[in-house]
């Protein structure tokens, strides 16, 4: 949708409960694509007005499909959920693995968790590992824009000044994004947050051990400070299926006199095919609803974000 949707009013105050039915096409259209990442699979079409499950559908009829990946049963995956032994305690922490939405209950249907977003005419698991939520986290390390002499960049039409953040390219689709991942079982998402960001923007794996803990020790500067939570709860992720989808805490970590950073070497590693500071604008096109996170960030800075003038929020 156009940045005057009603939408992106709407969920300047309530960014975490996306549910509210005017507001399901502009947080779920990525998990509507076709054909599915890394397939010919098509998705079963889903018109706008019949993506919420309170509309019924007697005729819906989505396509089934696990890659081979997944089904090979990583350690990373559930197995099927017919599997004997496998009894997977859903809307709780069960075991190592959490299985709780940051959205709240979701329903449980012959078995298998529903999508709260909606249809999304595919079942299954896709490539995703587990059964219902899925949880990443995102750090957006950011920094201010700054001239040859050091001083803060302001955007010329709106005064502002400008923020950087710290994006990779996804090897998976060549898109750019912020360097996050998922969340290891039993692992805080305050230690992924730090993991992720060391292995994608960093290429700590391929590092010495006593490279890895000067970077460490950099890092803890940053990672330790004060930092804001710009979201938490679902994400419109082309990966989504009806009974697996994915989630993710953003963090912003801000390093304000830009020092921190200057310091450390950005190389890309992991799932990065490239590592570079990129200005912070609404013209960026990014993965999933990483734009999304980037313009709460701005807002809770008072950065620049668009050149033109947001809709009057009507709440």
């Amino acid at each position: 949708p156009s940045s005057n949707s009603p939408a992106n009013c709407w969920s300047h105050s309530h960014p975490v409960n996306m549910f509210n039915s005017h507001n399901v096409k502009f947080h779920h259209s990525k998990a509507l694509t076709s054909p599915y990442p890394g397939s010919r699979v098509q998705r079963g079409e889903v018109p706008e007005d019949k993506v919420g499950w309170l509309i019924e559908w007697k005729d819906y009829n989505p396509v089934e499909y696990t890659a081979r990946s997944v089904l090979a049963g990583p350690v990373w995956a559930d197995p099927q959920i017919n599997d004997k032994g496998f009894s997977p305690k859903f809307n709780e922490r069960d075991g190592e693995v959490e299985r709780k939405s940051l959205n709240g209950l979701y329903v449980i249907e012959n078995g298998r968790p529903r999508n709260p977003a909606g249809r999304t005419g595919l079942t299954g698991r896709g490539l995703l590992g587990r059964w219902g939520p899925n949880h990443a986290a995102d750090p957006v390390v950011t920094r201010w824009k700054r001239d040859g002499s050091g001083h803060k960049v302001a955007h010329p039409v709106t005064g502002k000044n400008i923020l950087q953040f710290i994006a990779i390219k996804r090897k998976d689709c060549g898109e750019w994004a912020i360097p996050g991942g998922m969340v290891d079982p039993g692992e805080k998402i305050s230690a992924t947050l730090k993991r992720e960001f060391q292995e994608e923007a960093l290429n700590a794996l391929q590092k010495s051990p006593e490279e890895r803990a000067e970077l460490e020790k950099q890092l803890e500067e940053l990672f330790s400070q004060e930092h804001l939570v710009v979201y938490r709860g679902y994400v419109d992720d082309p990966r989504n299926t009806d009974n697996a989808w994915m989630e993710t805490e953003a963090v912003n970590y801000h390093d304000e006199t830009g020092e921190t950073m200057d310091k450390l070497p950005l190389e890309a590693g992991d799932d990065a095919g490239a590592v570079k500071w990129v200005d912070i604008t609404e013209k960026l096109q990014l993965y999933a609803s990483h734009s999304y996170f980037l313009k709460l960030v701005t807002e809770k800075r008072g950065a620049h974000w668009s050149e033109e003038p947001g809709p009057e929020c009507l709440e």
